[in-house]
Formats: structure tokens, sequence, C-alpha cells
């Protein structure tokens, strides 16, 4: 006999980030949902051996904390769900152990990878059986480079990062669909592991099970983690397809960004869209929750100016996002800019070099001061956002009416703005949390206290967390002349 659905639930959402991670305890109800983070830590990769790791271990330690936090802050905890980044992973041996800490996505392994297997696949046929974007970091490369490595050999079961943690706190392995679906591996038709790539890639299909989509029971907590014996829910575990889910979108002709570390700017779709000029504009069809398809493609994001704080922090000359951003705002707009999405800026290092190199290189004005250098980059985020969303409607044959922001980015007021006024629609920006919302209502769902497809959930989102609308001011065609001024097709 099945137990009655509660009438609202205490749900924990751990949402694992580039930079940082949070538990964060969500009050749900069908009329309202509330956040309210329990625990934050750093996320410091860590160099050694000639190879840059996550710090696995701590990060698991930091979820336990957590979890604990959570527990202890409500009579009953009903579920716990786990989302992170994608693409990374942890081998473990046949006794379940982990062979080494993961490797992280801008580790140099992949240098040159990534030409020398699309040359062996062919990229024609490699797009129509994926529907992936060529990104170095992608798992396929990432295990093509890993090719001799005693780890790799050694290997009983490869889980990627949130399913790594979903099986050290439950015990039970599993591999969830939408986080899969961006490593190259998966038949973006059938939604399964490709059997034909894993051969002709020469990679085990047995480091791969049955998939499971978000809503699934992934297992109870353990006794170990100390938070009671709580089931964990599956959802959707790459960030971008949770934070999709709390996209507050009214009509599916809107656009999204999320823009946090990278901005994935797209549409949703209900199926792929594989045709030629789809790949050659190296967009990509990854899964989301309820079966949507988040099409889309990765811009470098708030990434530039967050490498631009640490640079000018290890010089010695520390830079305040809070004093820096009025005064970048005053700076003339457009007087230089960059392709955001040049592969060049993916690694750590001085990114002001790397910036004002290229708009030396392009014969534009050098920017010499951070306020500069600032609007540089947020006039480049917008320029790439309007690029990829003007893209995205051609490319997909959906109109846009209005562009949703969020993740950490939708507090940037300035950034918010120039995407307006650069693509010509108005931004709603929020909800902040978008991650969070998106698997904690996955979470709700499953245990009952809401029902309802995707806009139902939306809708929830809508009624729970504050929006701001941002109309696009001045002239579009100086942001068409910026473009064409670096060599960018629009």
């Amino acid at each position: 006999m099945s137990r009655p659905a509660p009438a609202s639930a205490a749900l924990a959402a751990v949402d694992l980030g580039a930079d940082s991670g949070r538990v964060i305890l969500a009050a749900v109800s069908p009329e309202r949902i509330e956040l309210t983070e329990v625990h934050r830590f750093g996320n410091q990769p860590v160099s050694a051996g000639g190879r840059l790791h996550w710090d696995i271990l701590r990060l698991y330690h930091e979820t336990t904390v957590g979890l604990r936090a959570a527990a202890a802050a409500v009579p009953a905890l009903h579920s716990v769900g786990v989302d992170s980044w994608a693409v990374d992973y942890g081998l473990l041996d046949r006794d379940g152990a982990l062979l080494g800490n993961p490797v992280h996505y801008r580790d140099t392994r992949t240098d040159g990878v990534m030409d020398r297997v699309v040359e062996q696949l062919g990229a024609p046929w490699l797009y129509q059986t994926t529907g992936l974007q060529l990104l170095p970091f992608n798992t396929l490369f990432q295990l093509a480079g890993a090719a001799d490595d005693a780890q790799l050999a050694a290997a009983h079961r490869l889980l990627l990062l949130p399913d790594l943690l979903c099986y050290w706190l439950t015990g039970e392995p599993g591999w969830e669909v939408t986080n899969a679906s961006t490593t190259q591996l998966l038949n973006v038709e059938t939604g399964e592991w490709s059997d034909e790539l894993l051969a002709r890639a020469g990679i085990r299909r047995e480091l791969f099970g049955p998939l499971r989509a978000p809503g699934a029971n992934a297992g109870r907590l353990r006794e170990q983690v100390g938070a009671g014996p709580v089931p964990v829910t599956v959802v959707g575990s790459h960030d971008t397809a949770s934070a999709v889910v709390a996209v507050p979108a009214e009509t599916e002709h809107a656009a999204f960004i999320s823009c946090g570390t990278w901005s994935l700017v797209g549409v949703e779709l209900p199926r792929p869209v594989l045709t030629e000029a789809s790949r050659l504009a190296n967009f990509t069809n990854e899964a989301g929750v309820d079966g949507t398809v988040r099409y889309l493609r990765n811009v470098m994001g708030l990434w530039l100016l967050q490498e631009s704080l640490r640079s000018w922090a290890a010089a010695g000359t520390p830079v305040e996002l809070a004093e820096v951003l009025p005064a970048a705002a005053a700076v003339p707009g457009l007087v230089s800019v960059v392709d955001a999405a040049d592969p060049g800026y993916l690694p750590p290092g001085d990114m002001p070099a790397r910036l004002a190199r290229a708009c030396a290189e392009t014969g534009q004005r050098v920017p010499q001061r951070p306020a500069e250098l600032v609007r540089c980059i947020l006039d480049s985020l917008a320029l790439a956002h309007w690029r990829t969303v003007r893209q995205a409607q051609r490319l997909s044959g959906r109109s846009v009416e209005v562009v949703h922001m969020v993740g950490g980015g939708s507090r940037n007021e300035l950034l918010c703005q120039l995407t307006a006024d650069a693509c010509g629609l108005p931004v709603v920006a929020g909800p902040v949390e978008a991650t969070a919302l998106g698997n904690a209502l996955v979470q709700a769902r499953a245990v009952g206290v809401i029902d309802g497809d995707l806009a139902a959930l939306r809708a929830l989102v809508r009624r729970s967390e504050p929006l701001r609308r941002y109309e696009p001011t001045g002239d579009q065609a100086r942001w068409r002349a910026a473009a064409e001024r670096i060599g960018l097709e629009v």
C-alpha cells in the first residue's frame, strides 16, 4: 500500500558548481516553493602529478555535512537530489572503490584529441549519432585522451560526478540521462548509449549501465551519511537541465540563458535538430527533463570575468566586483569586444592579458583600466548571447519573443540590460537559484506534493520568485557592426 502524498515537503537540493557547492533546503507546497541555503563550500581544483583534478572526496564530505544540517533543520526530510556540471567522471574498480581523483575538464590532457577523434569517426556521422556540439572536454574526448591510462584499463564502472555522489550516498550505482547526454556517447535518437560509437571509439561498453530518468528512485541515504534513511530522487543531474526546468517561461517562444561560469544559450524543443547547418554552427542537442531537448550552444560565460578577478588578485591589485560594475556601466559601450566563444579563453591563467591581446589583434582600443576590461567582457557576452539566440531561432525554426536569463548572471543588471539591447528583445531575469529550484521541483513531483507538466512547474516558479524585466534600448545596428568588426557572422 503506497503512502499518501504529503501536503508539503522538505527537500534537500545538492547543487555543485565549478567554483562552489551548496546544499539548499526547499520547502514546497502546491502554492509556493521557498529555498534556504543550509551549507555552502568552496570547490577548489587541485593540481598534482601534472594533472588538474577535482577534490571529489572533499566535495562528498561537504555534501554530507550539508545534508545533516538540512535534516536537523526540519521535522522530516522527504527527499534528496544531486546535480553538478557535466562531462567529468570517476572510475571505479570491481569493488566499487574510486581509482583516483577525477580529472578536471580544463586539464590539458585533451589538447589536440578532439581533432584526431573527429577525423577518425567523421564529423557528420558523429553529429548525426550524438547531436552534440564539438567541445574539447566532452567525455568522449576525455576518454580518448586517457586511452593508455592504467586507471581506465582497470576500471569496472564509469560514473559521471553527480552519479558518483549518489552512489556514495546510497550504495546503488546509476546513470542519469540528462548528464549522460552531454558525454557525446549517447545516440540522440534513441536516448541510449550508442554501442556503435563506443565500439568505433574503442571504449568498453561494460563501463556504462542502464540509464535512468529524472523522477526515478535512486535509493536511500546510507546510515553513515547521518541524515536518516531519506529517499534519494534522480533529478536533472546536469545543472543546466535542472536550471531549464525553473525557467519561468509562459510561452514556447522563449529563449533561455543559464548564465554562470558558462552561458548556456538556446531554446527548448520537442525533437533534436540534426541538420548540416546545425552541425556547422556547433549547436548541441542535450536531453532535458520530461523528454525535452535543450537545443543550445556553450558561450564562455562569466568565466571571463571570474578569471580576470582572480588574475588581478594574484597580481596584488584586487578588484571588487561591486565597485567595478557601476564604473563599467559608465564606460562607453562597444568600444572593444572579443569573441566570447573563442576556445583560447578556456584554460585558467592571465585572462586580462588574453583579452587585451585579442583587442589589439583586431585593431580595437585595448582596455587600460579594470572598468574598461569589465565593460569589454560584458559587451562581448551580450554580443555572444544575441548571436546565439539569433542562430537558435534560424536553425530550429522556433521564433523567440522573450529571453529568460537565469542563474547567477541574472543578478548582473548591466549584463541583463546589455543582453536585452543586443537581442532587441525583453530579458526576464531570474530566478538566481534556478538550478536548485529545478532540482527541488523534480523531487517535489516525485514525492507527490505537486503534479503536472513543465508548464505547471514553471507556473509555481513564477508565483514564488521575484523576476525583473529589462526592455531593449539603443540601436541594434551598433551590435551588428561590433560583431562584424571582429569577424563574427550574424
